[in-house]
């Protein structure tokens, strides 16, 4: 019996894209380079600044060599040009920065942190991004767990930084400590980020992931389960009141979104939006009002612990300089004499305003907090309406929804909520999944479609009963 085939009998049918050796380093490399992002402070608490420059550097120096290498057809039109714009900004910064030499070492962690992001959108589909975002958050939950159970059955103690047994007249507070040791006491768990809210968050992060793979068909979905129940467990263990309030947003907004998806009329998504600023506003208030039994019922202070005096202090620095501001600096870098001992938290000096607006306006001015907002406001504009239309390039307007797109919006969710009481939306992670999402969602608007799209998806393997042939790429 005949068959038919496109490819004449002289040139057998090469192997896809997705199966090629380089192709599968390329992707392992993206996981490492999102791994490491997330890891932040792990480098410092593990082997050192210098270590973690090096990190920083390599990295950054190998994913520039890829990129020009590999030439992946990217529109250079479309590029995130607010979030470029506060780079260049804070770049500039250096021309009057009160403390030039934070200001170099830091941009040098904003530039690496920024080009990686925009490479990994240029050489992965949008499918491969979320397998490659949860394969880090793997390696994340995974080395954090583990390093608990290596403290607490090996190590058998409280462990510094740079693996340091502390003396038994030990006098520093608990901030100072990698690790307390809380695994089977009950205690706040800080994995190997050294502090729990991170762990919190990346838990939550990997929560929204996880599921968002299942709902899409991915394989083993019986594992997936259960790394979203280690997730929750990381979540539950590290007891963040912020990353809680992460949580209610994240929910909140992903009702909101699934209610979207049921419009069926142009005019009947206005309603829902009334209903979701009403919302919004009563629990804002209501948190706000009742503000001290909210945080008394989470185990906290109603100025989150302390960030009430670090929010004064950084007001008074910003009256200073108001528009320019005093350099860039994130974070702010304790070894340096205009951080050190400025403001002391039980010993040990801050590293950040621990408000992301107040971060960006005492190091970029009102002009730096203008670039940053219109950044963030551009990214969750594009990335809410990537989340709640249908997809769309012809007259045909009743293809499927795919759970893939809910990511970058409920990413937006947990960073702005985040940036009230951190400064970690402008670094590692957050900034990283920042420019990628917005990236991507400027060069691929429709997943499986567009310039950035036109390769084989490394993940048609996949049951994506939700997902029609047609946005599978070619």
């Amino acid at each position: 019996m005949a068959v038919y085939s496109r490819h004449p009998v002289s040139a057998p049918p090469a192997a896809p894209a997705r199966e090629t050796t380089g192709h599968l380093l390329l992707r392992a490399w993206c996981v490492f380079v999102i791994a490491a992002s997330m890891a932040g402070t792990s480098w410092l608490m593990a082997f050192g600044p210098a270590v973690a420059g090096v990190v920083v550097v390599a990295t950054g120096l190998v994913s520039s060599v890829l990129w020009v290498s590999l030439r992946p057809r990217v529109q250079w039109r479309r590029l995130p040009w607010f979030a470029l714009a506060y780079v260049a900004w804070a770049v500039m910064s250096m021309l009057w920065s009160a403390w030039l030499g934070a200001t170099e070492l830091t941009l040098l962690l904003l530039v690496s942190t920024t080009v990686q992001a925009m490479f990994v959108g240029a050489v992965l589909t949008w499918r491969e991004i979320l397998r490659a975002v949860e394969a880090a958050l793997k390696w994340m939950l995974a080395l954090s767990i583990l390093f608990e159970l290596w403290v607490a059955l090996i190590w058998q103690g409280d462990i510094l930084p740079g693996f340091v047994r502390p003396d038994a007249d030990y006098a520093g507070h608990p901030i100072t400590l990698w690790s307390r040791d809380n695994l089977f006491n009950g205690g706040r768990l800080q994995g190997i980020f050294g502090n729990a809210n991170p762990l919190a968050y990346i838990a939550l992060l990997a929560i929204i992931v996880f599921i968002v793979r299942i709902a899409s068909g991915a394989p083993r979905r019986f594992l997936l389960g259960l790394w979203t129940a280690l997730a929750v467990l990381l979540f539950w263990r590290a007891a963040s009141a912020t990353a809680l309030l992460c949580a209610v947003a994240v929910a909140v907004v992903l009702v909101t979104i699934l209610l979207m998806r049921t419009a069926r009329r142009p005019g009947e998504r206005t309603r829902f939006y009334v209903m979701y600023l009403v919302v919004a506003g009563l629990g804002g208030a209501v948190v706000w009002l009742a503000r001290d039994t909210v945080f008394d019922l989470l185990g906290r202070s109603s100025d989150l612990t302390g960030r009430q005096r670090i929010w004064d202090a950084v007001g008074e620095r910003i009256a200073e300089r108001p528009l320019i501001g005093w350099g860039y600096s994130t974070p702010w870098v304790p070894s340096d004499p205009a951080f050190d001992g400025w403001i002391v938290d039980h010993g040990v000096s801050v590293m950040q305003a621990h408000n992301m607006w107040l971060d960006v306006a005492l190091q970029l001015g009102f002009i730096g907090v203008a670039l940053i907002a219109l950044a963030l406001l551009a990214f969750v504009w594009r990335s809410w309406f990537f989340a709640v239309d249908r997809p769309r390039w012809d007259l045909v307007a009743d293809r499927p929804y795919t759970a893939l797109t809910l990511v970058p919006s409920l990413v937006a969710t947990i960073l702005l909520v985040q940036g009230l009481a951190e400064s970690a939306p402008l670094l590692n992670w957050g900034w990283f999944l920042i420019i990628l999402f917005a990236f991507k969602i400027k060069q691929a608007p429709l997943v499986g479609r567009g310039p950035a799209e036109q390769r084989l998806d490394a993940e048609q393997g996949d049951r994506l009963p939700e997902q029609p042939e047609a946005l599978r790429g070619t």
